[in-house]
């Protein structure tokens, strides 16, 4: 490492792409398992670790989606939250913008305010104890059909002032983002920002449907946008972040190795690539790791860290007077 590790700890972070129910460790999993008398199909937490051995993003999901099984009340999305922000935290992360998934919440029974209500609440609780602002994200799965993208848009409508935009996310393979262009034109009508998942495992062209048939303002992941010299001339000139999540790219096998990551090109090429976690509890590493990963393995000097961690503030949807207030911390460091 470059850097002084000490240094890396103090820098400001934002945490723009991380998927709530993924931070579901196995010790609060198993915890919840027993407050709600759920059984698991592993004998202990060691057992469960062990599953977590994936070959692609669609096994990550399918592990995924049995482990939400055990969130079932506002407590438990509330200590679900609470758990991430102390992690956060501890990493120097000063602002988050949480995606949530509320199908894989309400296919089972449990209500769209259950959900909401107890993420919020943790947020709110973690602002005043941590000092970390926020936004909420409601992402629709696009595995599944864009009409029940709308029926779950109509239960967030009594909802959305506290919902500050939504998101595409699940399996990209095989389900284009056009897939969705009807619901996202509606969510703009709504005046919420849209953010979509698009080249990770999908190609170039999920990149561009994401910009052009869903007016994302933001695209989560990205990275093979590389393979794509006018669109990454496109997104460079338009400033369209990209919410890099380095270690979550090579558990899911998206590359071989870390030291094969893309990170320093997308910053070479002008992007406003930023560093975030995805799913950690899944993925070993929350976000404060991934910085350390990524300067040790990529060499990162100081000014390219500087550089995504500006570029993290530019991205959020942060406040101008406090965009500016935490550009100002960073570029005194």
């Amino acid at each position: 490492m470059r850097v002084s590790p000490d240094w890396l700890a103090r820098l400001p972070k934002t945490e723009l792409h991380l998927h709530i129910e993924g931070t579901l460790e196995p010790e609060l999993l198993f915890a919840l398992a027993e407050r709600h008398g759920v059984a698991l199909p592993y004998a202990d937490v060691d057992a469960l670790r062990a599953a977590y051995d994936f070959k692609d993003l669609q096994s990550f999901l399918d592990l995924y989606y049995a482990g939400a099984d055990v969130l079932r009340s506002e407590a438990d999305f509330h200590d679900l939250t609470r758990a991430y922000l102390a992690r956060a935290h501890a990493d120097g992360v000063v602002h988050v913008e949480i995606f949530f998934d509320p199908q894989t919440h309400t296919a089972r029974g449990v209500p769209f305010a259950t959900v909401l209500n107890g993420i919020r609440r943790a947020l709110t609780d973690g602002e005043r104890e941590f000092g970390i602002s926020h936004r909420l994200i409601l992402c629709f799965l696009r595995h599944l059909p864009e009409a029940d993208g709308f029926a779950t848009l109509e239960e967030a409508l009594p909802h959305l002032d506290r919902i500050d935009g939504v998101g595409l996310d699940s399996s990209e393979a095989g389900h284009p983002p056009q897939k969705f262009e009807r619901l996202f034109a509606r969510c703009r009508e709504l005046g919420l920002p849209c953010v979509a998942h698009a080249g990770e495992e999908g190609p170039p062209e999920y990149v561009w449907q994401a910009l052009n048939a869903l007016r994302v303002c933001r695209i989560d992941h990205g990275v093979r946008a590389l393979e794509d010299p006018v669109l990454v001339a496109e997104l460079a000139r338009r400033r369209i972040p990209l919410t890099v999540c380095p270690l979550s790219n090579v558990r899911l096998k998206v590359y071989p190795s870390l030291t094969r990551h893309p990170l320093r090109q997308l910053l070479q090429a002008g992007l406003v690539a930023t560093v975030n976690s995805d799913d950690p509890a899944y993925f070993g590493g929350y976000v404060g790791e991934n910085w350390r990963a990524c300067a040790e393995a990529l060499g990162l000097t100081r000014e390219e860290l500087l550089q995504l961690a500006r570029n993290g503030i530019d991205a959020s949807w942060l406040e101008p007077a406090a965009k500016a207030r935490w550009l100002a911390v960073i570029d005194g460091m």
